[in-house]
């Protein structure tokens, strides 16, 4: 069975607000939130960028059913693998076992504000892999030494942790990175709907199906009433999600970069990317390329802050029924 989330989307919305609209979208019955993690939203436009910890911990208790996700955390340098950890574990008892921890090898934009550069593709993979090995040593209870090629752990060990280790989700795009990740991690965390990425995933897993490691991704749309005031307001705040995966994560370190970079997208552009305007039926069929795909989780997120209180009171019930009724059931 399908389950679909909403997205806490840190970079358009402020962090009161994100709590409401976490208990709100519990009541009109998504199956789970994520939260994005960043330090920069990606255009000025959007606004924002609260700490992704803080909200989800305040959350915990304004929601009691709901599963919460990292949507994703990057443990290899704005954030110690080994204070990832700690974080999780506390989140796992707070949320009372509704929390599964979503990482990646991040982006230029959140990661450069340390001061250390921006590592290649290649070695962000690395400490990546060295980063989710000691998260899930110590998620999974041990004290660890560990002197590795990217990090240090000393005598490091977490006191307060659920009995039930949290789960962990990696995001990944690409052969060698199932390869890499797939033995460590529960759960694959992808934004584009390739059957060849979760096949190959179960397949690095031993045959682990649905109900055992899911496949997890992300759509936007952008409902409104007005069709074209839907576009344009995508084109104002998402314009840059077109430049595709190695611009987003590689090149531009401030949302002024995304500025100039997305200067010449057109609002029909985003418009034929992004599902927009009131047609539940054209939203809806967004997101049948990655059930068709093999996921078992898609998790929308409504572009624009000031429409989040309609979209959840009004919209999000019909067209959650229209979802599962569409989706598969097994």
């Amino acid at each position: 069975m399908t389950r679909f989330g909403y997205t806490l989307m840190t970079e358009q919305s402020g962090p009161r607000e994100l709590v409401g609209y976490a208990g709100s979208a519990e009541q009109v019955g998504f199956d789970f939130l994520v939260c994005s993690d960043h330090y920069f939203p990606w255009l000025d436009s959007m606004g924002h960028s609260p700490y992704a910890w803080s909200v989800l911990g305040a959350v915990t208790q304004v929601t009691e059913r709901v599963e919460l996700l990292t949507y994703v955390t990057c443990p290899t340098m704005r954030y110690h693998p080994a204070v990832v950890a700690q974080k999780a574990a506390t989140m796992g008892l707070l949320s009372n076992g509704r929390f599964t921890l979503g990482l990646g090898s991040g982006e230029n934009l959140n990661e450069h504000v340390i001061g250390q550069g921006w590592p290649a593709v290649a070695v962000r993979q690395e400490m990546l892999e060295e980063a989710v090995a000691i998260i899930r040593r110590l998620l999974d209870g041990e004290q660890l030494t560990v002197q590795g090629d990217y990090f240090r752990v000393d005598q490091a060990q977490l006191w307060d942790r659920p009995d039930q280790p949290v789960e962990i989700g990696v995001a990944v795009g690409g052969e060698e990175a199932v390869r890499r990740f797939a033995p460590l991690a529960d759960h694959l965390i992808a934004t584009e709907p390739s059957a060849e990425l979760v096949s190959g995933w179960r397949a690095a897993r031993k045959g682990a199906g649905p109900g055992t490691s899911r496949a997890i991704g992300q759509v936007p749309i952008c409902w409104g009433p007005d069709k074209q005031s839907a576009v344009d307001r995508a084109h104002e705040l998402f314009r840059w999600f077109g430049g595709g995966w190695k611009v987003n994560a590689d090149h531009l370190p401030v949302p002024a970069g995304f500025e100039g970079a997305s200067q010449f997208v057109r609002p029909e552009d985003v418009g034929s990317a992004i599902a927009c305007g009131p047609d539940l039926d054209e939203l809806a069929e967004s997101l049948r390329p990655f059930w068709e795909a093999g996921f078992t989780d898609v998790a929308l997120v409504q572009i624009g802050d000031e429409s989040q209180e309609r979209f959840l009171d009004e919209i999000a019930p019909e067209l959650l029924r229209k979802l599962r009724d569409e989706a598969p059931t097994e």
